[in-house]
């Protein structure tokens, strides 16, 4: 893939893209799920929170009538606890959100609600009207308020053990969503990581070999050059600087073989030009202005520096 000038996802480097993107996605899934399996949590535990609170409202419902009936009666508060208990109610089962509740689908805790209905609408529809306090009967009012409590115990529990199961569901996820990670990490290791090390290790003998073949046969042959050079300039004989040209470029076919070989130890390293193929394009350069290439190249498979005779 090609945009511009710059290429995308290039051969020598699919396994650190790999490795990278496979790093990313396994840190945005962790965090996803971290931050789902809090708000999880958090919604869990208001839910649980206004359950529980909603027995705490039908004690004080119970305690305004009361108050209304033999002390003075705060019309306001009766009408305010009657409407919360009321409407939290519907929230608790249909969701709201406002304050971030889901609607409940569990079909127990909905059965056990169904089970609430009937004294919950009693409650409402005796003390919404403050001018009916008096007529409604104190004792069917606290019948009413006792087995809604009651029913919210139970329903309060129902919520507890369902955070609970909840809870466990997300901890096994989390606990194989690590166990995964824990594989794909091993698999990169084994398959990618160990791979570009081994790679590395290649790349680097590979320098070592270029290192010895320079520093050894390669300067070893520049030298012999150089001193059949010199003896070139101070011989006078024909015949002696045509053999003496000779040996040159035996010495060039020498170079042509470690050439090839530094470049076949380069070939999956660098592909710029080498320095020692200028070098090489010089010297026949050289010898071809003077028209003293041989047609036939001999080749000595040895490394020895030879002189002339």
């Amino acid at each position: 893939m090609n945009i511009g000038k710059i290429k995308i996802f290039k051969k020598g480097f699919r396994a650190y893209y790999l490795l990278v993107i496979s790093i990313v996605f396994l840190t945005i899934v962790i965090q996803s799920m971290t931050q789902y399996s809090l708000n999880k949590q958090r919604s869990t535990a208001l839910i649980v929170n206004l359950a529980g609170k909603q027995r705490m409202l039908s004690q004080r419902l119970l305690n305004e009538l009361y108050s209304c009936r033999y002390h003075n009666c705060d019309y306001a508060e009766m009408k305010l606890t009657l409407t919360r208990l009321y409407q939290m109610n519907g929230f608790l089962q249909e969701g709201n959100v406002g304050l971030k509740l889901e609607t409940l689908n569990d079909p127990e805790i909905l059965k056990e609600f169904r089970r609430l209905e009937p004294h919950l609408e009693w409650l409402y529809s005796e003390l919404k009207d403050f001018q009916n306090f008096k007529n409604v009967s104190f004792n069917d009012v606290r019948y009413r308020v006792d087995r809604f409590l009651f029913i919210m115990d139970g329903i309060v529990n129902q919520f507890q053990k369902k955070a609970e199961k909840d809870i466990r569901t997300m901890m096994i996820i989390e606990l194989e969503l690590a166990i995964f990670s824990i594989v794909i990490i091993l698999f990169e290791i084994f398959f990618i990581v160990n791979p570009i090390i081994n790679r590395i290790l290649d790349q680097k003998k590979k320098l070592s070999e270029i290192a010895w073949h320079q520093s050894h046969v390669f300067n070893s042959h520049m030298k012999n050059i150089a001193d059949l050079q010199y003896v070139l300039k101070v011989e006078k004989k024909p015949e002696r600087q045509r053999e003496i040209y000779g040996f040159i470029e035996q010495e060039l076919n020498h170079l042509k073989k470690v050439s090839q070989n530094m470049i076949k130890s380069l070939e999956e390293t660098v592909e710029d030009p080498k320095p020692h193929d200028l070098m090489i394009r010089k010297v026949e350069g050289f010898l071809e202005k003077y028209k003293l290439m041989g047609t036939e190249k001999t080749l000595i498979d040895d490394d020895k520096v030879h002189s002339v005779k």
